[in-house]
């Protein structure tokens, strides 16, 4: 795309505009110069770092297949106001833009107000996204507890724990009784509707941040209120001060912390189990051919782990030889994936959300298993030209054309799990027979290793407590922890900035956590390997058997870095906003991804980005994301759109962060 001066035409389609509008206000200067940066489709096929994706690309490129990156080529230019978050189309009196001609939409709000509004949105969306399928496990361990959903507790000594820490009674009584009276607290704050005590939160949360928040006035009441309370105050002509929204939104925020996620990570854990360190392969040339080949995509992990469970059954192994397969092989897309990698063995990672139309092509799966969040519409169309049949399991999240074996809306059929789950592999093996004249697909020679599985648990469990990162950073061999995590978004090179930034804080001495769809590239770029380079102090702390990025699981599992920067920090007798911890996502893309760094910069941590957020229209929101956040809470949110210079950013603030140990 070219722009030969920083005016900026925008095409009618995206908003009613009139024809003279003046667009000479300085954030649209800033947003041109900004929407320069997009790479396009031939900048990602050069400079994306995985070799497997780059063969993929050109394959699309010659069988004339578009991807996600062509689609976001054809949205050139983006539309500024979308951008930089001064479009306001919450009724429809507008919609509404704000130029320097026109400082107030219809109704009088202005970019400050606009922005505000649309941030909190973006919150709300995000923390009903990862509660909503938190609350399906919160729902499964219940039903788990009562009998109904043929599944053992396998996290009892997390149920226990868990419970005890509660208040709940453990003594003498039935795991599954204990299971359920879990549930139901977990349940509680997700959905408590008549204000109280968010009990999660009350057990879990430092003491030093519930001073600060209670302070504040933004203790939440529970994730169904906030996320209620953010879209009332959202409404045509409701809260109209921005500083007023921006306490709602950290409300919202605390919900998705001790609810959408740590509550959710509780249920997950105390139902499926905890993770199990191992090793595994990864990257396409992984794919395995003769196999009844299943791929998991998504993020609700509850049928996912018995449709692994029954496809490494022998009943249905037997019947997918007497089909002429030589077994049936599970492959990670996004989160369901990786939950079930950790726990169970045997699936293997591929790819994440944005990188699901490149695997498809290789031809090589058999079905396509899609449950909620990040499942891109698209995968239908590459699913088939290749004949992979596509399943899905979710009335939340259908795709037009596949079919449909799941939960139903109220969730009335838990005790069909296993029937469910063997219909999904059959369908599979089904797949597998029908598919003998396969039409050409590509399958890239690239595979590696990765070790996953990390918790505090198991990292604890090896070295007695977490005093060696304490005393590593205090003699100065580690620089800081970082959590390294998110989506991917073809606004940055797809992959490239996770990549970089990441392979730059290894070496200068900075460990990585990571999960979720960040962790793909840094699994196929051997950055969890233990042969891994890394700085000579981080490789020190490590010795040669530990990776310097240490995988922790799905999205979700933003939970085990907190436990992780909690457990450093109480050990170290310093509050978490003193350490030299930090919270990154690069590639940010959806509104969880909001929710997720602002769960970190409540605790105090600064989060570092190379997606800008949808506030540059507003001086003042940015002003508050930085230097006013910084008085409130002890943080910043910090952009830069080059993952190098963000690299450094990090390393610095946690030099400085990290002269509190001494």
């Amino acid at each position: 795309m070219s722009e030969k001066d920083t005016k900026i035409s925008e095409p009618s389609a995206h908003h009613h505009h009139h024809e003279h509008d003046d667009t000479g206000a300085d954030y649209l200067q800033a947003v041109a110069e900004y929407r320069r940066s997009f790479p396009d489709k031939a900048q990602v096929m050069a400079q994306t770092p995985d070799p497997a994706v780059r063969e993929m690309l050109v394959f699309f490129e010659e069988k004339g297949q578009e991807t996600v990156f062509d689609r976001f080529d054809r949205q050139k230019p983006h539309c500024a106001y979308g951008l930089a978050g001064s479009c306001c189309r919450n009724c429809t009196i507008g919609p509404c833009r704000i130029t320097a001609a026109n400082p107030r939409g219809v109704c009088g709000a202005d970019a400050d107000l606009i922005a505000a509004r649309g941030m909190l949105r973006m919150i709300a969306a995000g923390t009903a996204a990862h509660g909503a399928r938190g609350r399906e496990v919160m729902l499964a361990l219940k039903a788990a507890g009562e009998g109904i959903l043929p599944m053992s507790i396998a996290g009892a000594a997390k149920t226990v724990n868990s419970a005890k820490a509660l208040g709940i009674p453990t003594e003498g009584r039935d795991i599954k009784d204990v299971a359920r009276d879990l549930a139901d607290v977990l349940l509680e704050d997700i959905s408590r509707s008549v204000p109280g005590t968010h009990k999660t939160l009350a057990t879990f949360a430092p003491p030093e941040r519930k001073n600060v928040w209670r302070d504040l006035g933004i203790l939440p009441i529970s994730c169904y209120h906030e996320v209620f309370e953010s879209y009332h105050r959202t409404n045509v002509g409701t809260d109209s001060d921005w500083r007023n929204i921006m306490l709602q939104f950290h409300r919202c925020g605390l919900a998705y912390v001790f609810s959408s996620v740590l509550g959710s990570s509780i249920a997950m854990d105390s139902l499926l189990g905890m993770p199990e360190r191992r090793k595994v392969r990864c990257n396409l040339g992984a794919l395995q051919e003769g196999y009844v080949n299943i791929a998991v995509h998504g993020h609700s992990p509850v049928l996912v782990s018995e449709i692994v469970r029954q496809g490494q059954s022998e009943e249905l192994t037997a019947q997918a030889r007497q089909s002429g397969a030589k077994g049936i092989a599970f492959y990670g897309i996004c989160c369901s994936g990786l939950s079930a990698m950790y726990r169970y063995g045997g699936v293997i990672p591929l790819s994440n959300a944005v990188g699901a139309e490149l695997v498809l092509g290789t031809g090589a799966l058999d079905l396509w298993v899609a449950d909620v969040q990040d499942v891109f519409p698209s995968v239908m169309e590459v699913a088939r030209c290749f004949k992979t049949a596509v399943v899905v399991t979710s009335d939340s999240g259908r795709l037009p054309g596949a079919e449909f074996y799941g939960y139903d809306h109220d969730h009335s059929n838990f005790d069909q799990t296993r029937e469910l789950a063997a219909k999904i592999v059959t369908r599979g093996i089904e797949s597998f027979k029908d598919r003998r004249e396969l039409p050409k697909g590509q399958v890239p020679a690239y595979e590696t290793e990765a070790e996953t599985g990390f918790s505090v648990e198991n990292i604890t469990a090896q070295w007695g407590s977490l005093k060696p990162v304490v005393e590593a950073l205090k003699n100065r061999d580690l620089v800081g922890v970082v959590n390294l995590v998110g989506c991917n978004n073809p606004r940055v090179v797809y992959e490239k900035a996770i990549y970089e930034v990441t392979k730059y804080l290894i070496e200068h001495n900075v460990l990585v956590l990571t999960n979720g769809c960040a962790s793909f590239v840094l699994m196929k770029m051997g950055l969890c390997q233990s042969q891994a380079k890394a700085g000579a102090g981080l490789r020190k702390f490590l010795g040669p058997d530990l990776p310097p990025v240490w995988h922790m699981g799905e999205c979700l599992d933003n939970a085990r870095a907190s436990v992780f920067f909690r457990a450093v920090s109480d050990t170290a007798g310093l509050p978490i906003k003193d350490m030299p911890l930090a919270f990154s996502s690069p590639e940010w893309g959806n509104e969880k991804g909001v929710a997720a760094a602002t769960a970190f910069r409540l605790f105090g941590l600064n989060s570092y980005h190379c997606v800008q957020a949808p506030i540059m229209a507003s001086p003042a929101l940015q002003n508050y994301f930085t230097i006013e956040t910084e008085k409130m809470l002890g943080s910043q949110m910090i952009v830069d759109i080059d993952p190098v210079s963000l690299g450094r950013k990090i390393v610095t603030d946690l030099k400085v962060r990290r002269n509190n140990l001494i």
